[in-house]
């Protein structure tokens, strides 16, 4: 059994469902059936029961699952150890369009004075996977916005934003001091694409199912509201184009900047990260 399909393994007696799986996992669902079906083979056993509404583990699915599980954690220490003995160890971060938040900058800098010697690589996400691709196993600890699904991660506050709503400059809503999310009831708002996390998706539709463009990143976002008027949602005290104005929501819940990694992730590269960035984020300047 490879580790990569014992991954796949694991993502879908997680989700219960191909789809979502293969979503979670950045991946088409041919090849994850096809990955799974060969896992079958090699067991010698179904693993799942398939039905139209999803999946359902077997009774053998599910002693794999809790021995794939240790393996897969197992494998992640021996990973690191023998990294950190050859003198290479590394941490993959992932960084979901904040990049260049004065926190994100105070904490590069401390982490790079505290670990000369640590290989720092970073994974840029767009807005589909708030998570920055920890559960496909492709950064260690992500730097992201909550709220999200938060099943078998961990998750650490490292600041709480308040939230305005973008619009253009010439829009009539543009000038008044505050507003609150049924003043925009009437409005497209902004879809992230297909598989996206719903917690994550409602929580930027302000708790409503609504209508709207799919968008990747920030800049779609920002130019979705410059040709069509969609509203866009932003933590506050961002820089914005002179042709869009930010006014604040005061009925919309804070955005929590936060690092979030792997539940029962022992790396200590991935612990003295969290330290450090809930140090970075508490100053302000």
């Amino acid at each position: 059994m490879e580790l990569r399909t014992l991954r796949y393994f694991v993502a879908v007696a997680e989700e219960l469902h191909f789809g979502r799986a293969a979503t979670r996992l950045h991946m088409s669902q041919p090849p994850l059936s096809r990955a799974i079906k060969q896992l079958e083979t090699e067991v010698g056993a179904l693993l799942f029961v398939r039905s139209p509404a999803g999946v359902t583990l077997t009774p053998v699915g599910a002693v794999l699952l809790d021995e794939a599980r240790a393996l897969l954690d197992q494998a992640d220490r021996v990973r690191v150890r023998v990294s950190a003995a050859a003198g290479a160890a590394s941490i993959t971060v992932g960084i979901l369009g904040d990049s260049a938040d004065p926190g994100a900058t105070r904490l590069a800098a401390a982490y790079r004075r505290s670990h000369p010697g640590i290989d720092i690589r970073i994974r840029d996400t767009d807005l589909a996977d708030p998570t920055c691709g920890l559960r496909a196993g492709l950064a260690d600890v992500a730097l992201t916005r909550a709220p999200f699904d938060e099943t078998a991660l961990t998750v650490r506050e490292l600041r709480a934003d308040p939230v305005g709503v973008v619009l253009r400059a010439d829009d009539p809503l543009a000038d008044r001091g505050r507003l609150r999310l049924a003043d925009l009831g009437d409005r497209r708002w902004f879809q992230f694409p297909k598989g996206a996390d719903p917690i994550w998706q409602s929580y930027w539709n302000g708790g409503e199912p609504r209508e709207g463009p799919v968008v990747r990143v920030v800049q779609e976002c920002l130019q979705a509201v410059l040709w069509n008027g969609t509203v866009g949602l932003a933590p506050l005290g961002g820089d914005l184009p002179a042709e869009l104005a930010v006014v604040p929501l005061i009925d919309m819940p804070p955005s929590r900047v936060v690092a979030v990694w792997n539940e029962g992730d022992t790396n200590p590269l991935i612990r003295s990260f969290v330290e450090i960035a809930t140090a970075a984020y508490r100053r302000r300047h």
